[in-house]
């Protein structure tokens, strides 16, 4: 039921006693499990669907053993909230998570530098990175309109994996031969934001000025003819060690190009969620991003609008 889309819900309406308190945590906990966000007191959302009248179902029939009292109904809404609004709720909620699952990934990346796979630490720090791991799908399977943390959450995820079995590919120091590139489909995840961003630029501005791009659903990693993924799962560009894809392009089509680094630099920053560079122009620049995408809700059309922004920020950095 991921990524669903919905003019229609289900509501779960409750009364629950107020005491004792314990059954009303266990209940609130349950709606957690399941997905459900609130949307008025005592009022919870699901995406309509047979799973959601399911499991909102048997909440229901353990409120009213309880005690309690409530329905489920569909519902549409017509005027006050928007469909769009409930579905921020749920993206918000995620968000969260998401967020979460990526300050420990960051954490443990950090406990793994240095570290050699057959020290017992490391291998106390695989087992939580598989915990990790475990807690991260139970987050997507609730992960309903798939929240844009998602893709950072999956790709830290992977590079930890990447990072305790053994060395990392390393970045090429000298720029690549781009001819054999040219018409190539390129390939990323859907729902665009800066990482995304940002290597369509580079792609468009230093490898094929005509390049086209294909999104695919976040689960999607396969590989078509003609295809060159990046920023996703298995992509031939994508996150490697602690560096997002973008710092990765950037080193491997551009590595003596001082404004890119810059730039690669602020996404870094932007896309992990750190201040590791810390430039005065980072938080403005993703203001202008988050604009693109409160806008535009094509990918295509974030792709294109925010390909402006990079060029105007390369010419500022090439001439700072």
């Amino acid at each position: 039921m991921n990524e669903a889309t919905t003019n229609n819900w289900l509501l779960l309406i409750h009364q629950i006693p107020p005491k004792p308190n314990a059954f009303r945590v266990k209940i609130w906990r349950r709606l957690q499990q399941i997905g459900a966000v609130s949307i008025k007191q005592s009022v919870y959302a699901m995406p309509l669907s047979d799973e959601s009248r399911e499991d909102l179902g048997w909440i229901l029939k353990e409120i009213i053993d309880g005690g309690g009292d409530g329905s489920i109904i569909d519902a549409r809404f017509i005027e006050g909230l928007t469909d769009e609004q409930i579905v921020a709720i749920f993206q918000n909620a995620r968000k969260t998570d998401y967020e979460k699952i990526i300050s420990e990934a960051m954490t443990l990346r950090s406990n793994f530098e240095g570290a050699l796979i057959n020290d017992p630490p490391v291998q106390k720090k695989l087992s939580a990175v598989s915990r990790l791991n475990k807690r991260f799908k139970e987050i997507v399977v609730i992960d309903f309109f798939n929240a844009p943390e998602r893709g950072t959450a999956e790709i830290l995820i992977e590079n930890l994996f990447n990072i305790a079995s053994g060395p990392r590919k390393p970045i090429s120091d000298s720029k690549v031969n781009t001819t054999a590139m040219n018409g190539k489909i390129w390939v990323t995840r859907k729902n665009v934001f800066v990482d995304r961003m940002a290597c369509g630029w580079l792609i468009r501005r230093f490898i094929d000025s005509e390049a086209k791009f294909l999104f695919a659903d976040g689960n999607d990693s396969s590989s078509g003819v003609g295809h060159i993924r990046f920023d996703m799962h298995g992509g031939e560009y994508t996150h490697q060690g602690d560096k997002c894809s973008f710092e990765v392009m950037a080193e491997t089509f551009c590595p003596q190009d001082k404004a890119v680094t810059r730039l690669s630099e602020m996404v870094h920053d932007i896309d992990l969620k750190e201040a590791k560079f810390g430039h005065t122009e980072t938080e403005g620049f993703n203001a202008m991003l988050i604009g693109v995408v409160a806008c535009e809700a094509d990918d295509m059309a974030r792709m294109e609008k925010s390909m402006a922004i990079f060029e105007h920020m390369y010419a500022y950095f090439l001439r700072k």
